[in-house]
């Protein structure tokens, strides 16, 4: 059997300006992975107060997600790795909190114990196959960061349509400053490069996928630069069993995930969604928002197996339409 597990937590890295378009502002960013998990499991918020959009208007990944799984079908588990507000979706916990700022000089003190929980859960889960995806906002600036601290060579892609390479760069540097840890420094002390590059969300994946690689479950990641950076936490653990990193053409433009996936001994299945050449709210994924996220590459995927591809684009705008116009809380 496949699962669909969405790890879903925060970090405040994303309340820096410029980062992250997971949200309509800084305020709201913090309801989004709350939001993508009730939208993943129920199709529509349950607690949630905001639909999770992009300051212009481009919907959550989410939608894509939760469009596929009602035409594919699937199991799903949501995994609390640091959710800073509640969510009506049932979770697992594994001891994680909320990330504080990266440039923090301790920004992620429960990573260590959250990996060794999150490394338990994956080696007893009775599934054949996961399909791991995430949700935080921010975690592309932390996902660079942690691949600094292993002395990993990885491009980053954005959920903005002008990837802020710049400032993204300026937050990983003040984040070494205040860090005891420099480039290079973490390689092989993964847990040591997530506890003080990374976030809550980077742990849990990175333990999950090492403890059910290790118990003999197929994984595939879904996702893009914050998936590589846990394929690379996870190879830093010794972990060497095969992976799939799923993700979207989207990611693909953006960055060259093929080259840092192949040096991770990780296979690369990139999917389009068909976004192209409409006229709706799905169109700002073709002009270079949103691109990935809440699992929507290894959605896609599932989706490309059970031979329902063709119809995630309307699918979709039915999950977007049903939700209605988002409003704040």
């Amino acid at each position: 059997m496949t699962r669909f597990v969405l790890v879903a937590g925060t970090t405040a890295t994303a309340r820096i300006d410029g980062l992250s378009a997971a949200g309509a502002d800084p305020d709201l960013r913090a309801h989004t992975p709350s939001a993508d998990a009730e939208l993943i499991e129920y199709g529509h918020l349950v607690r949630a107060p905001v639909v999770p959009v992009s300051p212009t208007g481009c919907p959550t990944p989410a939608a894509v997600t939760r469009a596929v799984r009602e035409r594919a079908g699937f199991e799903t588990l949501v995994v609390d790795a640091g959710l800073a507000e509640p969510t009506g979706a049932p979770t697992v916990g594994v001891g994680a909190k909320p990330g504080r700022d990266v440039r923090d000089p301790d920004p992620v003190p429960t990573a260590p114990g959250a990996w060794v929980a999150a490394r338990e859960l994956g080696r007893n889960l009775p599934d054949d196959e996961l399909v791991v995806g995430e949700t935080v906002p921010g975690g592309t600036t932390t996902a660079l960061a942690v691949c600094r601290a292993l002395g990993v060579d990885a491009a980053v892609s954005s959920s903005l349509p002008e990837n802020p390479l710049a400032l993204k760069e300026e937050v990983v540097a003040a984040a070494f400053e205040s860090s005891d840890v420099d480039p290079g420094g973490a390689a092989y002390r993964p847990k040591l490069a997530v506890r003080f590059l990374g976030d809550p969300v980077l742990a849990v994946v990175a333990g999950l996928t090492a403890g059910a690689l290790e118990s003999g479950t197929e994984v595939v990641l879904g996702g893009g630069s914050q998936m590589l950076a846990a394929a690379a936490l996870v190879r830093h653990a010794g972990v060497a069993d095969p992976l799939t990193l799923a993700t979207t053409t989207y990611v693909a433009a953006d960055a060259d995930v093929r080259s840092t996936a192949a040096g991770l001994d990780c296979e690369t299945v990139v999917t389009d969604p068909g976004f192209g050449g409409r006229d709706d709210a799905l169109a700002r994924y073709a002009a270079g928002e949103a691109k990935e996220g809440a699992g929507m590459g290894g959605a896609l995927l599932l989706a490309e197996r059970a031979g329902v591809l063709d119809a995630v684009p309307d699918g979709t705008l039915e999950v977007v339409e049903r939700l209605g116009t988002p409003h704040e809380p």
